[in-house]
């Protein structure tokens, strides 16, 4: 039995919060926000072209351990343009999962591609390796050109985009592994796992492309934001191209050589998430000392608590836990939402939605099993 009162009382006293409304993740400006803002004001560089979106790619690319960094608008069109790099076309076949936000699903759209969608791992909350493995070996085969191919469809398996769902890392070197052995390219969607390990190394940098947001409710922000991460210097040479309409460099002549892209992320944008990034350590410090807090409390109970799986480290972005079932998770979301602490179940499966109906997908058992009981609770950083 869920005594939801309870866990409702106890998320308060953690919070220490008497406000009537506890939000499931606010953002935190507590740094350099307002005095970069001003210094971005004043110097007059509010657009794509200034000083703070420089140093937010070099700065991102240390942190994250890749070479380079490419800042966008969002972390939607930063995963668009991963799969324009990687020539994602109309009827190609874009390998994902079900469970994950719809960014994910529309961005493999954007390319007129077609996603599939592919289980997850209850463990990780992300994509299977077993899953894919199976889905490869039962519908898919290697031709003569030595690229993969749906037996079925006939089109083209281009790529494999698996997201690190809620911060958590999954099983990405055995899908690395996987998709090497087929010759498809791997995209990682890294959205909400800023601050997240595999085996010592950072999420985004498992295949050649990763991706990143920096939305109103991500571990930093910067209002909207996003990022590309590679090791590759010619990808990101093109990545900056494309994001800055493909114009070519002139002093001032308006040249465009391709079909480019308002990607770029503005000045304005790039202060607020520089300051974010000098916090970003006490932040997750921060979240996992919440999450910690969270698994002692839980486990005295009968609600399982998600947490990170041998040789990772999870940001722990949106803490989780996984009810009974859905007539359980239902009753503690209304009754949680009614006391004024927010919590949200996951997503709906994005092969249920009208869009992506018509999608191939395989089982998808554990994705229906943990979308049937998961309910996000409050995450933000304690002051």
């Amino acid at each position: 039995m869920v005594h939801t009162q309870d866990i409702i009382a106890f998320i308060r006293k953690t919070f220490q919060e008497e406000k009537e409304f506890i939000p499931l993740h606010a953002p935190t400006f507590n740094g350099n926000e307002k005095k970069y803002l001003i210094e971005t004001i004043d110097s007059t560089f509010v657009s794509s072209v200034g000083a703070f979106v420089t140093k937010f790619e070099e700065d991102f690319a240390k942190y994250t351990g890749a070479k380079y960094a490419i800042a966008c608008v969002n972390g939607t069109n930063a995963l668009h343009i991963a799969l324009v790099l990687n020539d994602i076309k109309q009827h190609d076949e874009i390998l994902s999962q079900a469970l994950t936000f719809i960014a994910t699903a529309n961005a493999i759209s954007y390319c007129l591609a077609n996603p599939v969608f592919i289980d997850v791992d209850k463990d990780t909350l992300g994509m299977s390796p077993k899953a894919l493995q199976h889905f490869l070996e039962k519908n898919a085969e290697i031709k003569k050109d030595g690229y993969t191919y749906n037996k079925r469809t006939g089109k083209r398996i281009k790529a494999c985009v698996p997201m690190h769902t809620f911060g958590f890392p999954l099983r990405i070197d055995e899908i690395a592994e996987i998709c090497k052995a087929w010759n498809i390219a791997l995209i990682e969607d890294a959205a909400e796992s800023l601050g997240s390990y595999y085996k010592g190394k950072h999420t985004g940098r498992f295949g050649a492309i990763g991706t990143f947001s920096f939305n109103g409710n991500k571990t930093i922000t910067c209002g909207g934001g996003g990022a590309l991460i590679t090791d590759d210097e010619s990808i990101a040479i093109k990545a900056k191209h494309l994001t800055t309409q493909a114009k070519l460099p002139h002093a001032w002549k308006f040249a465009h050589d391709e079909i480019g892209y308002n990607y770029r992320m503005p000045n304005l944008n790039a202060a607020l998430i520089c300051a974010q990034m000098e916090q970003l350590n006490r932040f997750l410090e921060n979240k996992r000392d919440l999450a910690n807090t969270y698994k002692n409390y839980f486990s005295k109970t009968n609600i399982q608590f998600v947490t990170e799986i041998e040789n990772t480290k999870a940001n722990y972005w949106l803490n989780a836990i996984l009810l009974e079932n859905e007539k359980e998770r239902d009753l503690f979301l209304e009754e949680t939402n009614k006391s004024g602490v927010m919590t949200r179940p996951a997503w709906d499966l994005m092969n249920t939605l009208p869009m992506f109906k018509d999608c191939e997908h395989d089982d998808l058992e554990n994705s229906q099993w943990i979308a049937e009981r998961l309910v996000n609770i409050p995450s933000s950083v304690r002051k």
